[in-house]
Order: structure tokens, then sequence, then C-alpha cells
């Protein structure tokens, strides 16, 4: 007899995400109790993700239920796209009306607030795009998750797994959320204290940050458009 779904947790992908900000939380969803994850696109063909990974999608928008949990992952040139895609944008309000959390990984908060879902609220991004979410009227947390209200997004990258636990618990309790953790061994001790850029330093900071440097660029172009139509 299989358990009854009390859950929907719907995970819009897309292609030139970040394939960690999604199969993160995936990993912490997937085994979660009485919860039923979809991988959500506009087609069921192949999603590729900025790394080359390639994701099947399991619902399109269209047939997408009504769900509990929406999330949205950050991406490479894909986020930058998806700020822009109308259809994406009109898929995250319709949803947003009606989900009891709505939720983000990296920079898809840039995306949560192109489509007007984040104004008024404090959240989370990564590090070198926080003073782009801010130009969204947003208030910028630097924690590796944030919580207000039924907002909860998470920091770069890695953080969509704390972000995947921080749900586990809101959805099923501390108890569980923990022994999720331990069977994922989530027990972080990382070789160099370099996570952060409050740890990394000035001279590596630049050198990411120019590393990036075209698309923090085209995320800026992408955000004062996105903030200017806002507001008109």
């Amino acid at each position: 007899m299989t358990s009854p779904i009390k859950y929907h947790i719907g995970l819009v992908i897309y292609p030139g995400m970040t394939q960690l900000d999604a199969t993160g939380p995936y990993q912490v969803f997937a085994v979660m109790p009485h919860t039923k994850v979809y991988l959500l696109w506009k087609t069921l063909d192949l999603v590729t993700s900025a790394e080359g990974l390639t994701i099947l999608p399991t619902k399109t928008f269209s047939d997408c239920p009504p769900l509990d949990v929406l999330c949205i992952p950050g991406g490479a040139i894909g986020q930058v796209e998806m700020m822009q895609d109308a259809e994406v944008l009109a898929f995250l309000q319709q949803q947003g009306t009606t989900a009891k959390f709505i939720t983000s990984v990296c920079t898809g908060s840039l995306i949560l607030a192109a489509a007007g879902l984040l104004q008024g609220y404090r959240a989370a991004c990564h590090w070198a795009f926080r003073d782009q979410l801010k130009m969204f009227g947003v208030e910028v947390g630097t924690e590796r998750v944030v919580v207000d209200r039924n907002r909860i997004t998470g920091g770069g990258v890695t953080a969509g797994i704390d972000f995947g636990l921080v749900l586990a618990s809101k959805l099923c309790g501390e108890e569980t959320a923990k022994m999720i953790q331990l069977m994922l061994e989530y027990n972080p001790a990382p070789p160099f204290d370099a996570g952060s850029p409050e740890n990394a330093g000035e001279a590596l900071v630049q050198k990411v940050q120019d590393f990036g440097k075209q698309l923090i660029e085209a995320s800026f172009v992408a955000t004062q458009q996105a903030a200017m139509q806002g507001q008109s």
C-alpha cells in the first residue's frame, strides 16, 4: 500500500540552469515522506544545464497541479533568459498565488523577483548578485538560508542542500529533517576556508568576479529592465 501524497513540490528546471541548484534540494525532497516532486518545464524535452548535465522534465507547466512548494534554481545565462521569459514568469505568478511556500536557490531569487514574488520580503542570493536583488526592492540576507514568512530562499549553489533541509523541517518536522541529513551524511568539512566572500579575501573575490564578469553584467542589465517594468 502506497503512502498518500501530502505535499506536491514543483522544481522548475530550464536550459542553462546550475544543476546543483536543482539536484541538491531534489536529493532532499526525494526522500521526504508523503511527498511528490515534479521537475517542471514548458515541454517534456530534455533540459541541459549550464554544466552539460541533461535532465528529463516530468511535468509541463500546463499539466502541473496546484503546488504546495514552488522552487526555482539559479543558473548561468539561462537565469538571465528566465528573468525575461514571459511564459516562465506567468507560471511562477500563477502558482505563487496558491503555493504554501515560494522558494529558490542561488540566483533563482532574481527570477522570483522578476516575477514580482519577492518585493517586500527578505531573501538570499548568490553573493555576487546581491546588489542586483536589492534593485528589486528586496531586503537581502547573507545567511545560507533566509526564511521570511512563506518565502524560503537559499544562497549560492551548495546552500540548496541547507535550504532543502530547512524546508523538510517545515513540512515534515525537525526529527525527519535530521534523519534525512544523516542519511545524506551531510556533514560539511570543506578543505579551504574560502566559501564566502567574507572569508575568501579581496584578491580571490576579484578573481571570481572577473571570471563571471560577462554573466554578472548580463544579469545586471536584465535586472534593470525587469525592475523598471515592475515600476511602470
